[in-house]
């Protein structure tokens, strides 16, 4: 990776998008191959296509696509990459986040994991459940997914990524 490039993973965002997934940062492979959940082990490509939130199974380097559905990318941390346990706390930028939902406005953001919404929602893991959160009206709907990453395996469940597809599908019948 280029020291000149301070982002490992570019945005995908426009104004409007259905839905938003937000990781915590770049795995080592996604920042060097400069796609999204682009490790073999990562369930994240076949996970949307199951759940029946794409028509198909994409592969990471088609990321860009998705934007045609309606769909985008970002994560917490845009300079840091690694396991969620090796991202330095102080690239972990929740401010510049928020700023961009409110520039961008999607309808609905998935935190890809229970990590990336406490760092968000500034609560342990263990108080944040899996599924669509509270909302208090201002900002978008919130889902938190189990974790798509290899490395969570013990934690995967498909069923907050159905609880999603199933929203934002009601979403599109009220548009």
């Amino acid at each position: 990776m280029p020291k000149s490039t301070p982002h490992r993973l570019p945005d995908q965002l426009r104004p409007n998008l259905r839905l938003v997934f937000v990781g915590t940062a770049a795995s080592t492979r996604s920042a060097a191959l400069g796609h999204y959940y682009a490790h073999p082990g990562n369930r994240f490509w076949r996970a949307i296509h199951e759940a029946g939130i794409t028509p198909r199974r994409y592969q990471p380097g088609e990321f860009a696509a998705l934007l045609e559905l309606g769909i985008g990318f970002t994560d917490l941390s845009k300079s840091g990459a690694g396991m969620d346990h090796q991202i330095a706390a102080e690239t972990i930028d929740v401010a510049g986040f928020r700023a961009k939902i409110e520039k961008y406005r999607p309808k609905t953001i998935a935190f890809t994991s229970k990590k990336a919404a406490s760092l968000f929602y500034g609560k342990p893991s263990s108080v944040i459940s899996l599924g669509r959160q509270p909302s208090d009206g201002s900002l978008p709907e919130i889902f938190v997914l189990s974790s798509p990453s290899g490395a969570a395996s013990g934690h995967w469940t498909l069923e907050p990524w159905q609880e999603l597809a199933k929203w934002i599908g009601t979403q599109g019948e009220r548009a």
